[in-house]
């Protein structure tokens, strides 16, 4: 199974949960056949309160419901919450549980986002089911219909049907699922693909995002919250900046739910800043949106393009080619850029020593767990 470009779909960018979560809730409570779901994140709250609550009036009408939880990330959810959606007839599985035979494999975890409703309308992006979400992150997603939503059903159905998922949910759910997949033919038709890595097994994300900077003719803008680029992505950067490229990073503040990954990737803003790369640092919160442009392509979903993403993780990104799109997408860039504090090269050199100890510490650390792959 490989990415496919595929025409007719639509794609409707949700910036902020303000947007997605009710266009989310909206689509699961008029499900009427199935919801799938995978999620990194779900800790027991508010937000999963309301989404088991959502899924469990879905089962008890009837609807066919799987629920893949990465083992880790949902280590959160209480064992009370696990159980109410399984007494309700929710299909639950876990990805990877945590185990002493191989320490390694531990570290492989499934970093997707998605939800497909009815086989007909999806949704990925960086969300997850944790309180964070509904006021203290800023995150984006996007709404997706057409043939390419055929191509996030068979990316779950693989993985739920796999021998690293376990759980009582019925592993041949997912063998009998229909779609209704209808091809946009009017002016709303846009172009789109389904990319994916499986840690350095399979890394089509980072050679697509690879292959657009090396080529980018007028901007590469990209947000990640993690920002601990691989040696090649730098160079590409920096590169594409020299050769006149409007090459802007949009990346998280202060408010970081992991500041020493900040401290680690802010190492390299030196070089990049030198090169002619802009460096802007969001303010307002923490953001934690994984979206890119280049040029008039897109790429948005749970993929943070740092060492860990790249080498261990499953991630999933919604690529979109299209004018269209890529102006709305422009157009939170620069929002966001103005909520931002912009860091200029002679700035930086005048930082504090504390500040550069604090880049030498978190950088070393981070470059031994790179080496661990």
């Amino acid at each position: 199974m490989h990415g496919v470009w595929r025409d007719g779909n639509r794609f409707e960018l949700l910036a902020e949960s303000s947007r997605f979560l009710p266009a989310m809730f909206t689509a699961i409570e008029e499900a009427h056949r199935s919801i799938l779901i995978e999620l990194y994140l779900m800790e027991s709250g508010h937000l999963a309160t309301a989404l088991i609550e959502a899924l469990c009036r879905a089962a008890q009408r009837g609807v066919a419901v799987a629920l893949m939880l990465d083992a880790y990330g949902a280590m959160g959810l209480s064992g009370e919450d696990r159980r109410r959606l399984e007494q309700a007839g929710v299909a639950l599985r876990l990805f990877n549980p945590l185990g002493m035979r191989s320490l390694t494999r531990n570290l492989m975890r499934d970093h997707r986002k998605l939800v497909v409703v009815d086989g007909s309308v999806a949704f990925t992006g960086g969300f997850g089911a944790v309180d964070e979400f509904l006021e203290a992150w800023y995150e984006v997603a996007v709404r997706i219909e057409g043939p390419v939503v055929a191509d996030w059903v068979r990316l779950f159905s693989r993985l739920w049907d796999s021998p690293l998922t376990r759980g009582d949910g019925e592993a041949s759910l997912v063998r009998h699922l229909t779609l209704e997949l209808a091809p946009r033919e009017d002016y709303q038709g846009m172009r789109g693909r389904v990319v994916w890595g499986q840690g350095y097994r399979y890394q089509a994300i980072r050679h697509s995002l690879y292959g657009r900077v090396s080529s980018a003719q007028r901007r590469i803008w990209l947000c990640t919250p993690y920002f601990v680029p691989t040696f090649s992505l730098r160079m590409r950067l920096a590169r594409a900046a020299r050769r006149g490229v409007d090459v802007r990073l949009l990346l998280p503040g202060r408010d970081h739910d992991h500041p020493w990954v900040r401290y680690a990737g802010q190492r390299f803003y030196r070089r990049l800043l030198r090169a002619g790369v802009r460096i802007f640092e969001f303010q307002p919160t923490f953001i934690h949106a994984k979206f890119s442009l280049v040029d008039q392509w897109s790429s948005l979903g749970s993929c943070n393009f740092d060492h860990w993403s790249l080498h261990w993780n499953l991630e999933a990104n919604q690529e979109v080619d299209d004018v269209r799109f890529a102006s709305e997408v422009a157009a939170l860039f620069e929002r966001n850029f103005a909520a931002s504090r912009e860091i200029t090269y002679r700035e930086w050199l005048q930082r504090p020593r504390w500040q550069r100890f604090k880049e030498w510490l978190f950088g070393s650390f981070d470059a031994w767990l790179t080496r661990l792959r």
